[in-house]
């Protein structure tokens, strides 16, 4: 094994719930500094020392600078890698602030990985937080003058990579309001379902039964934000606390974003990591990797399907020399439960799988700590390996509407660098859609069939939007739309009734699209 190949030697996680003992009111960069000083003490070796050596910090981009013109209501630091970094000791040479998008965790250990195999860097800390909880309690329960100020003027050198929307908003997408993660993955879902042949029933038992043994998970999860164990009904049946989000969704089955939650993880070249005696069984390897992208919603085959997701799993097994069946642990990006299923169908991954889908209890009841959820699904899967030596873990990670995914194998068992080849996997998700797609107009005027749905409700349950994907009946060319807000015929319709196929009539104007029943 080459002196430069990259180990991961320490993860560590932090959490603190409204109302518990010992909670403090922590901001976003205070948990992510308590999670750094509990990776860095995880390696086994002197944590200042560890620290002095670290020469990248990057952080998870924070939900509250996450959107255009996005203010965080109660200050940020102006530079929150080195924030981070000046709390626990280090004193980076480079500081990076990510992009948007729940792959970005795992996509900075592949990263990280590369620069230090490269010799570009010795030590690397990767580190996230969301205090969205206390934000909202300080924001609604405190007064204003009373409030803290969670401000910093840091200064200093940052690679601020931006937003990286590009493929998440798209004019079309604006113009009929098809932004919501929640919006897009139910046109997800429904697809899934039409192909599946399943009435609204059948597929919300299906998205239950996926998600229960999460909660099982998650409530023996000491960083847990919803540590609760519920059944197939509970979670399947409409009720006061678990009341429709948009159609087929129930809020038990999304992500739940209201946590106070950090993580962090450190990699060292070998070399590095021996000399600051990182005992061997801390080490573990990223044996294979992938980072692959998807087109735009209109653009793809199948919307009930993830080319890219499934693909970058597939590569990072064939990296690491191994198959599904040889994995000891997995955890899959979980924000809703179409994220998991484009790529447990493609793999042949049962929900009642005996090994798991999750090591968190996934992102409705661990909690889903804005863009840094993998994070802490990878400190779960190396502490996990470190206890089972010569095993096999799975990391997948998915950002905006199953935009882009990383995948990451890991193990103890040691195992130089490989750089990936994601080129040409990109070649050929990409080839894939643009043979399969069905093609897209802007303007639909006609008659049209519904290829998927959602119906949007309100917090007292009534509907009161729903958006579509049609298909032109013409030259079946797809198209996004509206009900407009006046037809509470064809609202209701489609809340009563199935809408998948349904032929519709959509008329184009100022506002984009129309569909009527």
């Amino acid at each position: 094994m080459s002196d430069r190949t990259p180990v991961l030697v320490g993860v560590g996680q932090a959490s603190e719930r409204l109302g518990e003992p010992g909670y403090r009111g922590l901001s976003p960069v205070e948990l992510g500094a308590e999670a750094a000083r509990r990776a860095l003490a995880d390696s086994g070796a002197d944590p200042t020392a560890l620290a002095a050596r670290v020469d990248l910090v990057a952080a998870v981009r924070q939900f509250e600078a996450s959107a255009p013109g996005a203010v965080a209501p109660l200050g940020a630091s102006d530079n929150v890698p080195r924030s981070i970094a000046a709390r626990v000791g280090a004193d980076p040479r480079i500081a990076v602030l990510a992009v948007v998008g729940g792959q970005t965790p795992q996509a900075l250990v592949t990263e990280a990985a590369g620069r230090i195999a490269a010799g570009e860097i010795d030590v690397a800390l990767l580190v996230g937080a969301e205090a969205m909880s206390t934000a909202r309690h300080l924001l609604t329960a405190v007064a204003e003058d009373e409030r803290p100020d969670w401000s910093e003027h840091v200064g200093g050198q940052l690679d601020d990579r931006g937003l990286g929307l590009e493929t998440f908003i798209v004019p079309e997408q604006v113009e009929h309001d098809v932004l919501a993660p929640v919006v897009q993955y139910a046109l997800f879902e429904h697809a899934r379902r039409s192909r599946l042949g399943l009435d609204r029933e059948a597929y919300r038992h299906d998205m239950a039964a996926l998600f229960a043994p999460f909660t099982e998970v998650a409530a023996k999860h000491p960083h847990a934000a919803a540590p609760t164990v519920r059944g197939v009904d509970e979670l399947g049946t409409p009720a006061a606390d678990n009341r429709p989000i948009t159609d087929p969704y129930l809020r038990f089955l999304v992500s739940r974003d209201q946590v106070n939650q950090g993580a962090a993880v450190v990699l060292a070249a070998a070399d590095t990591a021996r000399e600051l005696g990182v005992p061997d069984d801390r080490w573990v390897h990223l044996h294979g990797h992938a980072d692959l992208v998807e087109p735009p919603l209109l653009d793809r085959a199948d919307l009930g399907t993830s080319p890219a997701a499934a693909t970058a799993v597939r590569r990072a097994l064939d990296q690491a020399g191994i198959g599904p069946d040889d994995l000891a642990t997995i955890d899959l990006y979980s924000c809703f439960p179409i994220a998991v299923r484009v790529v447990t169908d493609p793999l042949g991954l049962a929900a009642d799988d005996p090994r798991g889908l999750t090591l968190t209890g996934g992102l409705p009841f661990f909690g889903g700590p804005g863009n840094d959820y993998s994070m802490h699904a990878i400190a779960d899967t190396v502490t996990a390996l470190r206890a089972r030596p010569g095993t096999f873990g799975l990391v997948g990670a998915n950002g905006g509407a199953i935009h882009k995914y990383s995948a990451g194998v890991y193990s103890t068992l040691p195992a130089p660098w490989r750089p990936g080849d994601d080129d040409a996997a990109q070649a050929e998700v990409d080839a894939l859609h643009a043979r399969e797609a069905p093609g897209k107009v802007a303007r639909a005027d006609g008659a049209a069939t519904v290829e998927t749905y959602t119906v949007e409700y309100g917090r007292d349950g009534r509907p009161y939007g729903a958006a579509v994907v049609g298909r032109r009946h013409d030259d079946g060319r797809r198209f996004l739309a509206r009900v407009a807000p006046d037809d509470a015929t064809t609202l209701d319709a489609f809340a009563t009734t199935d809408p998948l196929g349904r032929a519709v009539t959509v008329t184009s104007g100022e506002k984009g699209n129309r569909v009527a029943a």
